[in-house]
């Protein structure tokens, strides 16, 4: 805190006897801006003192790889022109030629492109991966010992005498692309060197390495995160029996429409008959009346 306050240095300084000293790594001629790491943004190169912009038209893979690997990241994921914003002058000058191999950006080959300029649109901007983080010795890449790369070295990561929870867990479980966490506890081990991490840290969006300091411990912490959903899975244990649910309730409308269909038919058909009988019955009399008319006119009655 003393550090960040802009104290002077010397005036933050205590005398004091400790096995632990600090190693600092800078990058004194590359750096990403407006990213959301170290490993993410704009492209600027210092010469001389400057920093300076570089146009995508001089830069490519090869030189990409170089960069991530000068900054302490991964392999390159992405680069795109104004990915991080526009380029701001001035301008670099050279078209890099890198092998891939080099240590250094700056130890690269280049041929002066004579540029002096940028079109808008054509700021490099570079993603590098960041893989800080891995689990080791267990049954699958999801489950294991927890271990951080941070000055180029791995390390298992302890926890110190912190309560951890399947919250911190789960910020792990993320980074390794992994799904949710189910369990995170200390296991012991031969006194190592090793990462120490707080979990209120890793719970404060902090990139994971700068939440390191180093320690020497017994314990250590074991992470067991879900296997990654596989999408087949998904689709079987989801679209698959939404469809069937669907084709289910399809079945049961038709099955009430036709049978509405039928009950209509039914009553029509009865209602018909039944008035056929009223016709048939109002008949009956009318007939009998005139058998009756008739036979008083075959035989007269007598006066």
């Amino acid at each position: 805190s003393c550090i960040v306050s802009k104290t002077p240095l010397r005036d933050c300084a205590i005398s004091d006897h400790l096995d632990q000293i600090l190693k600092l790594t800078c990058s004194d001629s590359v750096r990403l801006l407006n990213g959301s790491s170290l490993c993410s943004g704009r492209l600027e190169v210092k010469s001389n003192q400057s920093w300076s912009s570089v146009c995508e038209a001089d830069f490519d893979q090869q030189d990409a790889e170089v960069v991530c690997r000068q900054l302490g990241c991964g392999p390159p994921l992405g680069l795109q022109g104004a990915l991080y914003g526009e380029v701001e002058a001035p301008v670099w000058s050279k078209e890099f030629q890198c092998g891939g191999h080099e240590s250094a950006l700056l130890d690269c080959r280049s041929s002066g492109s004579a540029r002096n300029s940028c079109s808008p649109g054509k700021a490099v901007g570079l993603t590098c991966s960041v893989n800080d983080v891995r689990l080791v010795g267990g049954p699958s890449r999801c489950a294991g010992t927890l271990e951080l790369k941070h000055l180029a070295g791995w390390r298992p990561l302890c926890g110190s005498h912190d309560s951890w929870t399947l919250k911190e867990a789960a910020v792990f479980c993320e980074h390794l692309d992994c799904g949710p966490a189910v369990s995170i506890e200390k296991g012991r081990s031969s006194r190592t060197s090793a990462w120490l991490i707080t979990p209120e840290c890793v719970l404060s969006t902090s990139p994971l390495r700068d939440c390191a300091t180093t320690d020497y411990s017994y314990q250590i912490l074991k992470l067991t995160c879900s296997a990654p959903t596989d999408f087949t899975v998904l689709i079987t244990m989801l679209i698959l029996p939404l469809t069937l649910l669907l084709v289910i309730t399809a079945l049961y409308f038709y099955c009430q429409a036709n049978r509405g269909q039928k009950s209509s038919r039914q009553e029509n058909t009865e209602l018909l008959d039944s008035n056929q009988g009223v016709c048939a019955g109002e008949g009956v009399p009318a007939a009998n009346k005139r058998v009756q008319q008739d036979l008083q006119g075959a035989h007269p009655t007598a006066t």
